[in-house]
């Protein structure tokens, strides 16, 4: 594509599209080294919804006032040409739909080790979002409510992160619409990765991201989606009824201690998982020990392992993100 001036940023290649935004990597005319950041604009098609603008906004406002290494920071939010943007960190990596697609492909489960590396590493990043707190003290109960393999993602430098807080609800904002939803109770989503009580229309808490980590846990041990329907109000139904098999009925190797873990996260009633995403990372952990003291770095090995042409693309990348800034300075 030709490059596009942007206020500060120069965007060379669109990345991704989804329902909401269409996120590009970018460069900075003030920024020499090249660095690259991931510019995630709403689609013109939406600047008139004022729901889907408000729900883009927080986005920013939440990630803003979270500090973590597994939760990618915000460096600016703007509004362009009339329609409103996010600029944060571009991350090189894949997300766990990628990775997960790549063992199917083999016939493979994921090893058991990396899930529960993974995994336990997106709890932790989810946790803190859960506890965080806002400059003056206050508690944001932040809860994700869109937590799915499309929004964890794996890093080239093995760092794992949880992106798109988009329909994020926190306690301080005031949101119109009713509890599981959006405006006027729209669900929000993707809906086998959905909490029964959000499909019930019901209060989520934090204890909804468990249950959507619990899915993502299942299905990467399982190596199979977990809610399926013809329909999607078929998949609704079975994520209302929450009716679990143990990861091991698809996948004999996952130890009993791993279905526990799975199951625990995959109560129906809330008050039936683990209280918070830390407990599950706290079960999780001592199956990721097989990766040895410096797990980030043997993950990242893997990476290169499994997709080994990424890390060409990446450099090919910022080559080009480069490129484009000379030319556009010059």
């Amino acid at each position: 594509m030709t490059p596009i001036p942007f206020g500060r940023f120069l965007l060379f290649e669109r990345v991704a599209i989804g329902g909401m935004a269409e996120v590009y990597a970018a460069v900075r005319w003030d920024d020499e080294a090249g660095r690259l950041y991931a510019v995630k604009r709403i689609l013109p098609s939406l600047t008139d919804d004022r729901e889907l603008v408000r729900m883009f906004l927080d986005e920013a406002r939440v990630a803003v006032q979270l500090d973590h290494p597994g939760i990618v920071p915000v460096h600016e939010l703007g509004k362009l040409g009339g329609g409103y943007y996010i600029a944060m960190d571009y991350v090189a990596g894949r997300d766990l739909r990628s990775v997960a697609a790549r063992f199917r492909a083999v016939g493979a489960p994921v090893p058991l080790e990396v899930v529960a590396h993974v995994v336990s590493e997106a709890a932790d990043a989810l946790d803190h979002a859960h506890r965080g707190r806002a400059a003056d003290g206050r508690e944001l109960r932040v809860v994700h409510r869109d937590v799915s393999p499309a929004n964890v993602l794996v890093g080239l430098d093995g760092h794992v992160r949880v992106i798109d807080f988009g329909i994020a609800q926190a306690a301080h904002r005031s949101a119109g619409g009713g509890a599981g939803g959006g405006a006027g109770g729209v669900l929000r989503g993707k809906f086998g990765y959905m909490s029964p009580e959000m499909v019930r229309g019901l209060p989520v808490d934090r204890r909804s991201d468990v249950f959507a980590l619990g899915v993502v846990l299942h299905e990467l041990l399982s190596g199979q989606r977990l809610f399926t329907g013809a329909t999607e109000l078929a998949v609704m139904e079975r994520v209302r009824a929450a009716q679990v098999p143990p990861p091991s009925a698809s996948n004999r190797g996952v130890p009993p201690e791993l279905d526990r873990a799975a199951l625990r996260a995959l109560a129906r009633e809330p008050e039936d998982r683990f209280g918070w995403a830390s407990e599950l990372r706290d079960a999780l952990r001592p199956w990721a020990r097989p990766l040895g003291p410096e797990p980030r770095a043997a993950l990242a090995r893997l990476m290169a392992a499994w997709f080994p042409d990424a890390l060409g693309e990446e450099a090919d990348r910022r080559a080009r993100g480069l490129a484009s800034l000379a030319r556009g300075a010059s």
